[in-house]
């Protein structure tokens, strides 16, 4: 990896984090978000598909939802080519996932390390046939000190939501309001 590129598609706080991993390994970095960011030090790059032809990893941690469904689509595989990795620890719905099958299948990519799928928990087959393709459940979370992290936040928000009718970190799609308490009230 030392010396080599890496594209973020989704350079928020979870990119940036990325960030700090890949400068120990001397990595060139750019990034692609909806907009550029001008707070941050790497280059912007305009498009997906130039992200992912100048990049030898592509890396997405954008956020899910209607706006990113597919945005990793065969395009953008094929941009990255015969000697890229695809790496998504984001959302399955980022990505066409039958695309990323077929380019593992006919190394349209060198390979891929997934810990997120379409149909979660559901592992398509046909990638776990393939031996050019790194498997895990979603498990990113996974360590103490970051479900104690996520514990606090939870409180944070309920008491933030309580005093002030607003939440610390908001849900993507909110306008920075908790969830509708009313409608959670008979769970």
């Amino acid at each position: 990896m030392s010396g080599k590129k890496l594209g973020i598609l989704g350079l928020g706080r979870i990119g940036q984090v990325i960030t700090k991993r890949a400068s120990g390994f001397d990595m060139e970095i750019r990034y692609h978000n909806r907009k550029p960011n001008p707070d941050l030090q790497y280059p912007f790059e305009e498009s997906l598909i130039n992200l992912a032809k100048w990049c030898d990893f592509l890396v997405v941690a954008s956020a899910g939802g209607p706006e990113t469904r597919n945005l990793v689509s065969s395009d953008v595989l094929e941009s990255l080519g015969s000697k890229g990795y695809f790496i998504n620890i984001a959302r399955g719905t980022v990505v066409d996932e039958a695309a990323v099958i077929e380019a593992l299948q006919n190394k349209k990519i060198a390979g891929a390390g997934l810990d997120v799928y379409k149909d979660e928990p559901n592992v398509p087959s046909a990638l776990m046939d393939l031996d050019n393709v790194v498997l895990l459940p979603h498990v990113a979370s996974a360590t103490n000190e970051t479900r104690q992290a996520i514990a606090e936040l939870v409180l944070e928000n309920l008491l933030s939501y309580c005093e002030v009718d607003k939440v610390k970190v908001g849900v993507l799609g909110t306008v920075g309001t908790a969830i509708n308490i009313a409608t959670y009230s008979k769970i």
